[in-house]
Parts: C-alpha cells; structure tokens; sequence
C-alpha cells in the first residue's frame, strides 16, 4: 500500500530482498535504514527464531494509518516499511525501515517513532522458537548440519 511519502508492504518476503529492489533517491541527504534483527536470545534461553503472524487486512490498514500521520507530523520525508511474516530465523531481519529527510537527525527521530507506533499498534504476533541443543553424549556431525534442532513453544 502506498501514499505520496509513504509505502508499506508485509509479506514472507527477506528484508534484503525487498531492500535490493528499493529505488535510489538524490533529493534527500539521508538515507536512513532500520533492520529489525531477530536475537538469538530471548529470556535467557536459546532462540532459533521467531513465527510471525499477522491480520492482514487490519495490519496494512495500521500501516497506512501511521504513514498518514507521520505525513502530517514529520512533513516532507519518504518512508517505506516492510515487515517480514512467517518464520525469520535469529540473525535475520524481521522488519525494515527505511526513511528519507533532507538531514540526518531529523530521519533518525522519525525512523524511531515509525517503529514505536508499529510496535505498539500494528496486529503482528510472534511467537518465538527455542532452540534445543543435541544431548551432550552425541558426536558432532560430520556432514556440516547444525547441531541445534528447532522445538516450538
């Protein structure tokens, strides 16, 4: 969904995907990129990675809400929001910001305020995926895989 200085889009789509495809601007000075990564901790235990899960319809609305507002609040920039759902893995972007103003301090204090109000009112839900290591009896594998296997809580 798009507006003039606003463009949003949530999909099982990589942040670097959708972030490779993004055009180049030459009217604003910065050029300010938020990624949201997944930790690989989360309560002191051992996170493979995080489900994502969304209501469509109601999310996008959100977005273009927020991107309204913002518009009115913050005059003159460009924003572009894409937000990751399905399975991210930790290391990964879950969520990428991206904000254009004519100087540097005033897109860091709008990209900061684009992700509260996301956080705080966008109907996306994760669910976090632990980790499990293999018993300490068992060897290495030889074939490179991971010694972590997923369990879902």
């Amino acid at each position: 969904m798009a507006s003039s200085h606003f463009t949003a889009s949530i999909s099982e789509r990589p942040v670097a995907e959708v972030e490779s495809a993004l055009a180049l601007s030459t009217i604003h000075g910065a050029d300010l990129r938020f990624h949201g990564v997944v930790r690989d901790q989360e309560e002191g235990r051992l996170l493979a990675g995080i489900e994502y899960s969304h209501y469509e319809a109601m999310a996008l609305k959100e977005l273009c809400r927020i991107g309204e507002a913002m518009g009115s609040e913050f005059p003159g920039h460009l924003a572009f929001v894409h937000h990751v759902v399905g399975y991210v893995p930790a290391g990964m972007a879950s969520i990428l910001i991206r904000v254009q103003t004519i100087h540097s301090a005033e897109a860091f204090e709008i990209c900061r305020e684009y992700l509260k109000r996301i956080k705080t009112t966008v109907p996306i839900w994760k669910r976090a995926v632990f980790a499990e290591r293999e018993p300490a009896a068992s060897p290495l594998r030889r074939d490179g895989a991971n010694p972590l296997r997923h369990r879902e809580e």
